[in-house]
């Protein structure tokens, strides 16, 4: 399989999943638990994203200056600093860590 076809596929299975999202009847998208879960899913995979890249090295998990500079964002964010504060507090402390070790 080229990777021309690979990406052609991955199209038309994206166009396919967002088709089949939008012939979902409405009365199935008015149940409580289904707006529930469907709000709570981005949160889930943003997440999921976050860890990966903060904790993931190729197969195996390292504790690095990621983890320190996230763990400043969440004390930022929990202080309800400023996003731009949270984005580059967190940096600066991920740099300073990086510096230390």
């Amino acid at each position: 399989m080229t990777v021309w076809t690979a990406v052609l596929v991955a199209g038309v299975g994206c166009y396919l999943l967002k088709l089949a999202g939008l012939s979902v009847p409405a009365s199935v998208l008015d149940r409580p638990v289904v707006a529930r879960v469907a709000d709570l899913i981005p949160v889930a995979l943003l997440a999921a994203l976050v860890a990966v890249q903060v904790v993931g090295d190729g197969r195996s998990l390292v504790a690095d200056a990621r983890l320190v500079g996230l763990g400043a964002a969440v004390v930022l964010l929990v202080l309800r600093a400023p996003f731009l504060l949270v984005v580059f507090g967190s940096a600066l402390v991920a740099a300073l860590a990086r510096l230390l070790t």
